[in-house]
């Protein structure tokens, strides 16, 4: 599995204009994520677990001295020296080893998952900084046409053909847009800070986002199937292997160990007689067996294994029916983004003939201001759904990249 999976999300992309912001973000967050750096660091300590336990266990050494020297045929024996070495069963190292990358490997597949959720939390926070900003355009663009009519209402009182209630109607209106435009921007000051935390920055940091986005004529194909290779998934692959290496482990421990040693026994020369082994020192190399017959603690550790796979099956299981239920959904809602998106496009030349037609009844002198509020309000709920639309679509794409992108 590829250290760049978070880079999965820029196949997305390539439908937006000025795409690169947000890949450059999503590179600086990787770098500069807290959370990131300690599940590196997590994975590290695990791949150093490997060299860990390639060890053997302590050379025992020992000396003694004889207080009252033992006396012997060739001689009083006057110290004792002994060194020893104990031997796992073969291959019981190798399985250690096994073990301990299974566990690093799991790790690493948890830091491709905060990796894919880090991601996934930048582009939605991304795409909801879009949708606030396209929202206050919209709401300018309103404010301009509303002040035109203003001024078209207030010829129209100079002559006779509309009242002052019309003109203050217009004002109420906007600054009623005003005031939306202001809350706006106290939400896009929030979300900033949420998407500058993300990339653990100063909250006041300004974020350049793309200045438009337009839903694609054809979606993205994805296979379902690659839902299985999700690192959720795979995360309880690992596990599982991990316990199968657990079993291996258990079963080379279970088997008897061994030791070799050396003893070595100076010996002092017997002054009153001559023979040839006079004072001749004792060597004596030993060989240990250790053998694990009452003990019931690997019967045990094998028994655990067995459950711990069942559960780990089970967990398995369990997280596929919510990724599926996830991506259902996912699919779901970006069908209806489209669906809304088309119907509001179509809502919105509508109401834009509605109101050339109230422009050209201007011109031949008559027009209903409370007409012109109408049409104006509906235009603006038709183009901030299409933005809720676009915005929608796309935070529904990211889940389904980071579901199936492999």
């Amino acid at each position: 599995m590829k250290r760049t999976i978070m880079i999965s999300f820029f196949v997305l992309m390539a439908m937006v204009s000025k795409a690169q912001t947000l890949e450059a973000y999503l590179q600086e967050a990787e770098l500069n994520s807290p959370v990131i750096q300690a599940m590196e660091l997590r994975h590290t300590i695990a791949s150093e677990k490997v060299n860990e336990v390639n060890t053997l266990p302590n050379t025992t050494i020992g000396a003694g001295y004889f207080v009252s020297e033992p006396e012997t045929r060739t001689g009083a024996q006057r110290a004792r020296f002994s060194v020893s070495q104990m031997l796992p069963w073969f291959g019981t190292i190798t399985a250690r080893q096994n073990y301990a990358g299974s566990m690093a490997d799991a790790e690493y597949t948890e830091l491709v998952i905060a990796k894919r959720k880090l991601a996934l939390s930048i582009a939605q926070s991304y795409y909801t900084l879009f949708g606030i900003q396209a929202t206050q355009k919209v709401l300018d663009e309103n404010i301009a046409l509303l002040k035109t009519y203003e001024k078209l209402a207030l010829t129209s009182v100079e002559v006779g053909k509309a009242s002052a209630v019309d003109v203050l109607k217009l004002q109420i209106r906007q600054n009623e847009l005003q005031q939306k435009k202001q809350v706006l921007d106290q939400r896009y000051m929030a979300e900033q800070a949420v998407f500058n935390n993300l990339l653990n920055r100063d909250e006041s940091i300004f974020v350049e986002v793309v200045d438009d986005m337009q839903i694609p004529a054809e979606d993205v194909l994805f296979d379902k199937e690659d839902l299985s290779l999700n690192p959720e998934l795979l995360k309880y692959d690992q596990l599982f292997e991990s316990v199968v290496q657990s079993e291996v482990l258990n079963q080379k421990e279970n088997a008897p160990s061994f030791g070799v040693g050396l003893d070595y026994i100076p010996v002092t020369e017997r002054p009153d007689m001559v023979f040839s082994d006079n004072g001749k020192d004792i060597l004596m190399p030993m060989v240990t067996l250790s053998i694990p017959i009452f003990n019931n603690k690997f019967k045990s550790v094998s028994k655990q294994n067995e459950l711990k796979q069942k559960e780990i099956e089970f967990q398995k299981e369990e997280r596929l029916n919510v990724l599926e239920n996830a991506y259902a959904k996912a699919v779901s809602q970006r069908n209806e983004a489209r669906i809304s998106f088309e119907t509001q496009a179509q809502n919105l030349k509508q109401a834009k003939d509605a109101e050339e037609i109230l422009i050209k009844n201007y011109e031949t002198g008559t027009i209903n201001f409370n007409d012109v509020l109408d049409i104006q309000e509906l235009q603006l709920k038709f183009q901030t759904n299409q933005i809720q639309s676009v915005q929608l679509y796309y935070m529904q794409s990211t889940i389904i990249n980071y579901l199936i992108n492999k």
